[in-house]
């Protein structure tokens, strides 16, 4: 039996578990035509990417088989200069459509993301990393009714991400409190 390194086993105690856990599989099949158009960003795990970034969207335009994504954040507040990044985002292959490998800067950067769970009338989605780091909860609209929006949230937490390291733009102390 193969003993782990002094390295493995000191990152394995000093790394989260839910880490180490994964993101659970999609269920639901994502049909590609329906995800085409603006999505906004209702709530999101805080991330480098995307530091001092409000009202954020993301817009999704069919080009072959995958998508063209412009991804644009407001800096500062939602009324800061825009600030955009394009990515082309490929499906995985036989993953119902609900994975994309999204590239960046001309394919330097890669990565995937699946979308979790949606609204059988695609007004929502939840998208995530494959290691279970990262979530985000899209919308069709800028915001989501906060009964709509504690919904959504309470699938995310049923997904096992926790709904406390949330950014949820707009809602302040009054989300951590129903959280």
């Amino acid at each position: 039996m193969r003993k782990l390194s002094p390295l493995v086993a000191a990152l394995a105690i000093a790394v989260p578990a839910a880490a180490w856990a994964g993101a659970p599989q999609p269920r639901k099949p994502v049909d590609p035509d329906r995800f085409v158009g603006r999505w906004h960003e209702v709530a999101r795990t805080p991330n480098p990417r995307q530091a001092n970034c409000a009202a954020a969207t993301m817009d999704w335009t069919r080009s072959g088989e995958g998508f063209v994504v412009a991804q644009t954040c407001r800096q500062g507040s939602a009324s800061g200069p825009a600030k955009t990044t394009r990515a082309r985002a490929t499906p995985v292959r036989g993953a119902n459509g609900n994975k994309v490998t999204m590239s960046f800067m001309g394919g330097v950067i890669r990565q995937e993301y699946w979308i979790l769970d949606r609204a059988e009338d695609y007004s929502w989605a939840v998208a995530g990393t494959p290691g279970g780091n990262y979530v985000w909860v899209l919308s069709r609209r800028p915001d989501l009714p906060p009964a709509q929006l504690n919904a959504v949230l309470g699938r995310v937490r049923a997904l096992g991400y926790d709904t406390a390291r949330l950014d949820v733009p707009g809602r302040g102390a009054q989300a951590r409190a129903e959280r």
